[in-house]
């Protein structure tokens, strides 16, 4: 793997990040340690140095685990956690963005993951039960205290972010560098307002989420359809829609014409978007093919198709914009403008 730099920070990541959100089995899926050791190996060996965990994640086991297996040699690997969801039952200050939960959350992962500092600490979600400045100002408290070194947010909308990060700009305290959503050929949602505000604002975007839960992975589309069927209770059910599993269809062309695996055309897209996926296993011959996508570069011609199957409106007010503004707001010389980061 390359790596890149994350966001406009100078932190130098892996072009891929390991999830672990299924490091244990105390949520009925995952790897048992020794799988999650062959799975680790197999991230390492190809270059990887960025690893995705999170205090809720198997009820602790993942940080525990990750912890043991960056111990010997803490420096080089890249530690992103996150804070804010419930962990344990009865506590009414054991969840939400608040400096309560933030500072106790830290002081938990810091002693689960056998360190000293986490280098990258993702707010998770947003759960407006705290005002912005209490959880910009508790952030940047424990980057200044040597806890954390960078902080990113997942799950949020773009106006907490944008005025976060302003206020964060304006009274001298550490700006969010990294953005963490879900964003797939299936799910694009997150291309209305919360991708534009991250290329604007020079956030890291990290999706998770990249193959939708295996539907883009071929899985239910390749085969006799008997995976499609028994999917009631598998993570993906919800996105088996018909318009998922048409855009998955799409994917296995463009899979079959380059010779590649559908998972690994499905993060190219992504990859050509300027992202750093997120990635997990449930065993390490799974995630090897999946790390192979990093010498998969799409063609423009494979782009746009898997573009045009899995468009999305985007909404108000872009969508006005492109289609009843653009001559009345810029005139007879709109298409000779270098419109740069104008969306359409």
């Amino acid at each position: 793997m390359d790596y890149r730099l994350l966001g406009r920070s100078g932190l130098r990541v892996s072009e891929l990040c390991l999830g672990t959100m299924g490091f244990g089995t105390e949520w009925g899926f995952g790897a048992e340690r020794d799988e999650v050791g062959r799975i680790w190996d197999a991230f390492a060996e190809a270059g990887g140095n960025f690893i995705d965990t999170a205090d809720k994640y198997t009820n602790g086991t993942s940080e525990r685990m990750v912890g043991e297996l960056i111990a010997s040699d803490r420096e080089y690997w890249v530690l992103a956690t996150k804070y804010s969801l419930a962990t344990r039952d009865g506590d009414p200050n054991n969840w939400g963005n608040h400096r309560k939960n933030l500072v106790h959350s830290v002081e938990a992962s810091l002693k689960r993951l056998d360190t000293d500092v986490i280098d990258l600490l993702l707010l998770h979600a947003w759960t407006f039960d705290a005002p912005i400045s209490e959880v910009m100002r508790a952030l940047d408290d424990l980057v200044r205290a040597g806890k954390v070194l960078y902080i990113g947010i997942s799950d949020t909308p773009a106006w907490v972010i944008a005025r976060a990060n302003t206020m964060a700009e304006l009274r001298g305290w550490t700006p969010f560098t990294a953005l963490q959503v879900e964003w797939s050929l299936i799910e694009r949602t997150v291309e209305r307002e919360l991708v534009p505000m991250a290329k604007q604002l020079g956030l890291g975007i990290t999706p998770w989420g990249p193959l939708a839960g295996g539907v883009l992975t071929g899985k239910y589309t390749k085969g006799d359809g008997s995976d499609t069927k028994r999917a009631g209770g598998n993570e993906a059910s919800g996105r088996l829609t018909e318009r998922a599993l048409s855009i998955a269809r799409a994917v296995d062309a463009v899979a079959d014409a380059v010779g590649r695996s559908p998972a690994q055309v499905a993060l190219a897209w992504v990859r050509a978007k300027g992202a750093i996926p997120i990635v997990g296993s449930r065993h390490a011959g799974q995630l090897r093919d999946t790390l192979a996508c990093v010498d998969l570069t799409l063609g423009a011609e494979h782009l746009a198709e898997l573009d045009a199957a899995s468009a999305i409106d985007h909404g108000f007010p872009t969508d006005f914009m492109k289609t009843a503004v653009s001559w009345n707001t810029f005139g007879d010389t709109f298409s000779r403008l270098d419109r740069g980061d104008v969306p359409w």
